[in-house]
């Protein structure tokens, strides 16, 4: 009777939980009995466990009774990152290699029929998870994984390529042997010390638009959400797609949130690596696709854009559903999935870019073409949009049709560089002031840090008795009207400032 065990790791969200494999080999009846909450794909990790120790040359115990515990018994488990740490549990429990040696070591790692290891999801959150908790363990993984784990500071991971190379490495020693030499595809990963310099498209392949790039920089500057109406082929969707750049570098902390996030949803790679994520989902995608869930429940696109860009083009035709589940992480920058047997929480403090176009056909108001749309089309297109939704935007900006003339004969636009300078800047003066971008200020925090001048108090309070502006809107105009002025270098909140932040919550077009 023999019994190992081998240390691992389940991702419930972005936390990875400990996992104990435990392997007790029997004599009986022989069979292979996995228990432990396992998931179809964890269940299927005794075919490929099989194959892999045999294929590799290794003594498979086909007359044991062979009992692998996933300890706690109470934690679901998915995918096939336990195949590894099953294989070195049974070869271990039949002798083939030293148990005592695992200790101190973390494993994880997908086996193909022939021993070869295959990258797993979530290697990130592994690696973070250890970090956050101070556990000093070596982590091996495949590769592709083990170089996302090595991301983390002080992280000391091993990369191996087939299950022969762990084998080796775990092989039982004489006390009076020399030291094997390492297996060639057993290697420790150095860590990524900084983040090197992200690429972006440039903000001046974009001619004109003076006031839609005004916006821009406003909403990079202070954190603030953005919708861009207009006609079919102004510059929605280029805009939007360069807007990524224009925001702060990462810090690392915010390329390991993001990072981790992306493993999680097997969208992570090495290039993009410090980079602003832009998630731009088709308006078809359903509201678990753009908010998360599944069981167990997965990170949607508002996660993925964590500390990036979410931009949602043909803003009305998404589903009513899939809209209103933006208005909650919108105000907190979190989402929480609950389902019956569990519950996640996921990061999705992100900036959101809609486009959308006027009407149905896409022309009202636009000197080029005529509008075809009759007032009731246009009002049940734009009514697609709740009021409490649009409400929680902060700019809303008209992006005008470029005149052929003015695009063949404009010059290039200011570069994307300069521009995220100036938002740079903006950035740290309202951090080092307040220790937030403007968009996050909430209650007191917004009357002590705003400086709102007399005469702009006053002026505000005229202009939203008139429009008819909710405390939100209010709120978010005077957040607004605080990044103009810090764009400015201003002290305080001025009436210029109020009046510019004003002009950015203009209702939607209807004639």
């Amino acid at each position: 009777m023999s019994l190992s065990l081998v240390q691992s790791r389940a991702l419930l969200g972005l936390e990875a939980a400990s996992v104990t494999v435990e392997v007790h080999l029997a004599n009986g009846l022989p069979s292979f009995t996995l228990v432990g909450l396992a998931d179809v794909e964890v269940k299927e990790a005794r075919e490929r466990v099989r194959s892999a120790i045999q294929n590799s040359g290794l003594e498979f115990p086909n007359n044991k009774r062979i009992t692998v515990n996933l300890a706690p018994a109470d934690l679901p488990k998915d995918s096939g990152r336990f195949d590894l740490p099953i294989a070195l549990g049974i070869l271990a429990a039949s002798g083939q290699i030293d148990a005592a040696r695992l200790a101190g070591y973390e494993f994880a790692g997908e086996l193909s029929l022939s021993g070869e290891l295959r990258a797993v999801r979530g290697a990130l959150a592994m690696s973070l998870a250890l970090h956050a908790s101070h556990v000093v363990t070596l982590l091996v993984l495949p590769p592709g994984s083990a170089e996302e784990a090595a991301l983390v500071p002080d992280a000391q991971v091993y990369r191996a390529q087939h299950l022969l190379d762990v084998v080796q490495h775990f092989l039982p020693q004489a006390a009076d042997a020399p030291a094997t030499e390492p297996a060639s595809g057993w290697s420790r990963v150095s860590a990524v010390t900084q983040i090197q310099e992200a690429h972006y498209l440039d903000l001046a392949d974009i001619k004109g638009q003076l006031g839609a790039k005004r916006a821009l920089e406003i909403a990079a500057a202070g954190g603030h959400s953005l919708l861009l109406t207009g006609p079919p082929g102004a510059g929605k969707s280029m805009l939007a797609q360069r807007f990524a750049g224009l925001l702060p570098p990462m810090s690392t902390d915010e390329a390991l949130q993001s990072a981790a996030i992306a493993s999680l949803g097997g969208r992570f790679a090495l290039a993009q690596w410090g980079q602003r994520p832009t998630c731009h989902p088709h308006h078809t995608a359903s509201a678990v696709a753009l908010v998360g869930g599944g069981s167990p429940p997965r990170p949607g696109e508002i996660s993925l854009a964590h500390h990036g860009v979410l931009f949602l083009d043909e803003f009305p035709e998404f589903s009513r559903a899939a809209l209103e589940a933006l208005r909650e992480p919108l105000e907190t920058g979190r989402i929480t999935i609950s389902r019956a047997a569990r519950r996640a929480d996921f990061p999705a403090q992100f900036q959101l870019i809609a486009a959308m176009n006027p009407c149905p056909c896409g022309y009202l108001g636009s000197s080029q073409k005529s509008c075809r749309c009759t007032p009731d089309q246009v009002a049940r297109y734009q009514a697609k949009l709740s009021g409490p939704l649009v409400d929680r935007i902060d700019l809303h900006v008209e992006v005008p049709a470029v005149a052929s003339a003015d695009l063949l004969q404009a010059p290039a636009g200011e570069s994307t560089a300069d521009i995220r300078a100036r938002c740079t800047a903006a950035r740290e003066r309202a951090v080092v002031r307040q220790g937030v971008a403007n968009q996050a200020l909430q209650g007191q925090q917004l009357d002590k840090h705003l400086l709102l001048d007399e005469a702009a108090a006053k002026f505000l309070n005229v202009a939203a008795t008139r429009l008819g502006w909710s405390a939100r809107s209010t709120h978010r105009a005077l957040k607004v009207a605080r990044t103009i002025a810090d764009l400015a270098g201003a002290r305080s909140t001025q009436v210029s400032h109020v009046a510019e932040a004003m002009q950015y919550r203009r209702a939607l077009r209807t004639s």
